[in-house]
């Protein structure tokens, strides 16, 4: 009887670790993209001054650099899902971490210029705080949100939308609107700790490495916007 019961159950408990085997390497690889990131970012801050950087921060400039970023981005996500080449889906995964260092140096560079350097370091340990907690809300209630799918769209093409207009129109978005996308970001690790808990296949780590990282990057982003303006240097 002990046999059959142990039998029975074989192929849950094999199904239990490959999910967790499969968890593991995503968290694996995420570690990997943000130490590879952090990495790059030491090396193309110290290649830069403010002064060079500034020109980048306004008009037309940033939206080309916004519009080579969702090229770039999109390419990469496409190879780190390529299901039929795990060679492909690095590509994919090293492609978008170096997109996301480069876009990220004249925001870095202007952090470090107009709020000190110390600055960076808190909007890390913040992020890292708040992916640790929605992380655990996700382990701990098993909750599904992939109802959630539909609200990051829209709320990602509304964002996108004043995005460009304040760049063409010369408008500034405000603690507001950076408060608002720490909730979309939020929303989108809500999503995709969910994606890896109940949907992903086994060999979907890396791209599923690569989709969390983006929503980490995402928080950190507006994270640090907002400490900045906090101390008086927001300016976009």
């Amino acid at each position: 009887m002990a046999y059959s019961n142990t039998y029975a159950g074989a192929p849950l408990l094999a199904e239990a670790s490959a999910r967790a085997t499969f968890i593991r390497k995503t968290y694996t690889h995420l570690g990997l993209a943000i130490l590879g990131f952090v990495g790059l970012e030491c090396v193309f801050m110290s290649m830069v001054t403010v002064e060079q950087i500034m020109p980048m921060l306004g008009g037309y400039n940033w939206l080309i650099v916004l519009g080579g970023f969702v090229l770039v981005g999109w390419v990469a996500r496409s190879f780190a899902h390529a299901s039929n080449s795990l060679a492909m889906q690095y590509l994919g995964l090293s492609l978008y971490v170096v997109a996301e260092a480069v876009i990220f140096v004249p925001l870095l560079v202007y952090a470090e210029y107009a709020a000190g350097a110390s600055v960076i370091g808190e909007a890390g340990i913040i992020t890292l705080g708040l992916f640790v907690g929605l992380t655990a809300v996700v382990f701990v209630t098993k909750k599904d949100f992939s109802f959630l799918r539909s609200i990051l769209m829209i709320g990602g093409f509304v964002a996108m939308g004043m995005i460009v207009c304040s760049i063409i129109f010369g408008f500034h978005l405000g603690i507001v609107f950076s408060g608002a996308m720490v909730l979309l970001a939020a929303g989108a690790i809500l999503y995709d700790t969910s994606k890896i808990l109940h949907h992903y296949g086994p060999q979907q780590y890396v791209g599923a490495a690569l989709q969390l990282f983006a929503s980490v990057a995402l928080l950190f982003w507006y994270v640090l916007r907002i400490l900045i303006a906090l101390r008086g240097g927001g300016r976009r």
